[in-house]
């Protein structure tokens, strides 16, 4: 059977970009593609400070469009293979009080950032007619979810940014394709995990029963950045638990 010694899933020799690699699913998926083999460039605000091993830390602010036209500048001649749009950020509030400051401040990390980032560095690959665009969704890309009416509404137009990329740059040798998290111990859901009595509820809606491990989330992101992905185009994949079965 097919697997990571396989050398249709080997990355050698080819080199990642990661967003938001500095902790959580990034720093996850980072480590998982070195391993395989990447040069990986870890991006993140502060990454610099705490850089996952085998990681090259790059700074950058995700919600500031002079600063990704920066680092695009910066990454001048350097090829990047696969690109994985990682970065996110999260404000809960209910949708009658969801600021307009929060609406923009996730649309720009979750939303904007990665059009800017693939439009970018994916117009390189489709010129060369290789390349690889993982983002990382959500499964609120499937549901409207409960107090996070920007993040629902971001994740569920990056999915369809997926398939639009795809649609355009599949012919051309470029596999753009999603994963779709579930609920993962991350920084991220740490308030839920330390609501025992929203824990206990949303575990009961998962069919595996817990809370899934950010490494979970990065060996599908590894399959998909590799050739033995090469006929698969604008998938979102889930990786839930079997959350969106339910």
């Amino acid at each position: 059977m097919a697997g990571p010694a396989d050398p249709d899933w080997r990355l050698d020799g080819r080199t990642a970009l990661v967003t938001g690699a500095s902790r959580g699913i990034g720093a996850a998926i980072a480590q998982a593609l070195h391993r395989a083999g990447a040069r990986v460039i870890g991006l993140g605000t502060a990454v610099s400070a705490a850089p996952p091993e085998g990681i090259e830390p790059r700074d950058c602010d995700l919600s500031d469009r002079a600063a990704i036209a920066a680092l695009l500048d910066s990454l001048d001649g350097t090829r990047i293979d696969i690109l994985v749009n990682n970065a996110g950020i999260i404000r809960r509030a209910p949708v009658e009080a969801h600021s307009l400051a929060d609406w923009d401040a996730v649309r720009a990390v979750n939303l904007d950032a990665p059009f800017l980032l693939t439009r970018a560095l994916g117009r390189d690959m489709a010129a060369r007619g290789a390349g690889k665009v993982i983002n990382v969704a959500s499964v609120l890309s499937f549901q409207g979810g409960i107090l996070v009416p920007g993040y629902a509404a971001t994740k569920a137009a990056l999915a369809n940014l997926t398939r639009a990329f795809a649609n355009e740059w599949a012919a051309r040798g470029v596999n753009v394709n999603a994963v779709a998290p579930g609920y993962v111990a991350t920084d991220n859901t740490a308030a839920l995990q330390d609501d025992p009595d929203r824990s206990a509820a949303l575990m009961a809606r998962v069919p595996a029963g817990r809370w899934l491990r950010p490494e979970e989330i990065a060996a599908p992101v590894v399959f998909l950045a590799s050739d033995a992905a090469s006929a698969i185009h604008g998938a979102v994949v889930p990786v839930d638990g079997g959350w969106t079965a339910r």
